[in-house]
């Protein structure tokens, strides 16, 4: 064996329960080497904290971190997604290499103090400003490293404004000219990659800013090169109304018949998708993030998904605008805006009746499939990906094993988490750092 520490808790996550008495061998690498008992002679002891699988954050644009407490007063009370939108540019134009840099850093150092271990980064801001040298995209990998978070770079396609519309001056930061030079630049970022916690996923930014061919292009190459594939889907009713317009279809509708399958393919938001269309893209190997504390946040809307509670596998989380990063309220708002949805609790519960042991898994395994890493769960093989949580907090008191999951999905927030576990680096939540 190759094992670098033995780390036992009080109770750590199996899948089904807490258990007492698990002990986690993990090796040099950072993997899981076993997952066992007696047997293992533990050298990091936990003893009043629980283990759960580092939490996964499948769709952040961690910049925008930098739009907290702002645009919220509404004078004309007519703001929505599109103003938003507008002032959000505002920011991308006053972001020079260390404010971007900066506000990465924050969003990811926020992200380990909710839990989150590894993010999936949905990177669009590639240039600094009057040039195209996707100097930005280094600044990114600088930024992860630095916090120690596992971070896949979904790698952004944008080369229109809109559907058959020019780049505002703001988007000039976003532009790829050809899926020729995306893959050239795609390779050279790859070169740069810490590959033991950086890897690359496949993102055309949405129908808006790619043509149906380039899309169809872009997922060919990502199929044949095994990588993750995401895309903004349907978010907006206005992104619908100008794709009906455009092409006589919404976008879902249009992927379905642009891709020759879905597998690898998730569709970030699908706020506004048809019923029938999402059971087929479902159907059809798709996966869908959605991002509830963005979502209310921005007023998108609340998705419909009553035709896929069959399959709530296929469904991940991302912090998305990160106005607020916890990844406990947004597993909590998942199930809560369902319930507003369809007037009924339990929407998202699995055969046994249980809410918080599906959303656990939506917010760790799903999310790890979704973005294509070996990490979600606490087993041999998978990287040493934890998130630890404080039996002492107060939120928790009077917990036993079969009450904890339910009390910390339903009942805590951000305070509880004490730490988290990066391929086998230990990092405390920065609340307790000093304590």
């Amino acid at each position: 064996m190759n094992t670098a520490s033995v780390v036992e808790a009080a109770l750590t996550w199996t899948g089904a329960r807490f258990e007492p008495g698990i002990r986690i061998a993990i090796d040099r690498t950072g993997r899981i080497e076993a997952v066992g008992g007696a047997d293992l002679e533990p050298t990091v002891r936990l003893p009043r904290f629980a283990l759960v699988p580092g939490l996964v954050d499948a769709h952040s644009h961690a910049f925008q971190r930098g739009m907290r407490g702002h645009r919220e007063g509404f004078v004309t009370g007519s703001e929505n997604f599109w103003s938003w939108r507008q002032a959000m540019y505002g920011l991308v134009e006053s972001l020079d290499p260390a404010a971007f840099r900066g506000q990465c850093a924050r969003a990811f150092s926020e992200m380990r103090d909710a839990g989150i271990t590894t993010v999936g980064e949905f990177h669009y801001l590639h240039h600094a400003p009057g040039t195209e040298d996707s100097s930005y995209d280094g600044l990114l990998l600088e930024a992860a490293s630095e916090v120690g978070i596992r971070l896949v770079v979904l790698q952004s396609y944008y080369r229109t404004g809109g559907i058959h519309q020019p780049l505002q001056p703001a988007q000039r930061r976003f532009h790829v000219e050809s899926t020729i030079e995306y893959w050239d630049r795609f390779d050279q970022l790859a070169e740069r990659l810490d590959p033991a916690t950086q890897t690359l996923g496949v993102a055309p930014h949405s129908i808006r800013a790619a043509s149906l061919d380039d899309i169809a292009s872009l997922h060919a190459e990502s199929v044949r090169r095994g990588l993750p594939f995401h895309m903004h889907v349907e978010e907006q009713r206005a992104e619908i109304e100008d794709s009906v317009h455009a092409f006589g279809e919404p976008p879902m509708a249009l992927l379905l018949r642009a891709l020759p399958s879905m597998e690898g393919v998730v569709a970030v938001h699908c706020t506004h998708t048809r019923p029938e269309d999402l059971s087929a893209f479902i159907g059809a190997g798709g996966a869908v993030c959605l991002c509830p504390l963005t979502e209310a946040n921005l007023g998108d809307g609340l998705p419909d998904l009553a035709s896929i509670m069959g399959v709530i596998d296929r469904l991940s989380l991302g912090t998305d605008s990160n106005a607020r990063i916890a990844m406990i309220e947004e597993m909590r708002w998942l199930e809560y805006g369902q319930r507003l949805r369809q007037e009924r609790r339990g929407v998202l519960s699995d055969e046994t009746g249980s809410v918080a042991r599906p959303l656990l898994s939506i917010a760790t395994d799903s999310g790890a499939r979704a973005l294509g890493v070996e990490t979600g769960t606490i087993e041999a093989g998978y990287w040493a990906d934890l998130t630890a949580l404080d039996l002492d907090s107060p939120e928790l008191a009077d917990c036993d094993p079969d009450t904890l999951l339910d009390a910390w999905v339903f009942g805590c927030d951000n305070r509880t988490i004490a730490a988290t576990c990066v391929g086998g680096a230990w990092r405390r939540s920065s609340r307790r750092a000093n304590t």
